[in-house]
């Protein structure tokens, strides 16, 4: 009965590769930057060879779909992106829909960044308890929070506030800001970049 074991396992086997598209989507979802397939194959115990199949074929359904985000190889790794006829809509509603709140997940990310500035990601997600990097992604599109330089012993990027945070908050200058630090954790020095504390 050799044809009835075959199709016994199929359907285990679909599922496992259905398992894999969607556990792979969701780390792309969060991801900041690319990943190289080595890397996801590791974190996945699968071969690259599985991975980049995978990757290539939600790339290519992505496509099919018109979706309105697309899968990327680049020479880093894979990356999810906004797929490039998608950007004015995307640019307008982050940086003229200024109308749309900001959520408390958002007001909370923002608050840290403006009173412990220069602050990294891993620093920012360590005093929420939370990973931040999407949260921050949409901060710097909105204007309020940029770049500003690398940690000189970590060499983390790190985020300040800008002038448009300051113009939003009617304020003229962070020394203005009200007086929150104190509750804020003291011990944030003795954290890394990914929210461990250091000895």
């Amino acid at each position: 009965m050799p044809g009835v074991a075959v199709e016994a396992a199929r359907p285990e086997g679909d599922d496992a590769h259905a398992r894999l598209r969607r556990d792979l989507e969701a780390v792309l979802m969060v991801v900041d930057q690319p990943v190289a397939a080595y890397d996801l194959a590791r974190a996945f115990d699968r071969s690259v060879r599985d991975i980049e199949a995978v990757l290539t074929g939600l790339s290519e359904e992505y496509t099919a779909q018109g979706r309105g985000f697309d899968l990327r190889q680049v020479a880093e790794g894979w990356r999810i992106y906004t797929r490039p006829e998608c950007a004015d809509v995307v640019e307008h509603f982050l940086k003229e829909g200024q109308e749309v709140r900001l959520t408390q997940a958002a007001l909370e990310t923002l608050a840290v960044v403006a009173y412990r500035q220069p602050v990294s990601r891993g620093r920012v997600s360590a005093v929420r308890g939370v990973n931040c990097d999407g949260v921050m992604r949409t901060l710097v599109l909105r204007g309020l929070v940029e770049e500003a330089g690398s940690d000189p012993e970590s060499g983390a990027l790190q985020y300040r506030t800008t002038s448009y945070f300051l113009e939003r908050l009617g304020l003229r200058s962070l020394d203005e800001l009200p007086d929150l630090a104190p509750f804020l954790p003291d011990d944030i020095e003795g954290l890394d970049d990914t929210g461990e504390h250091t000895s």
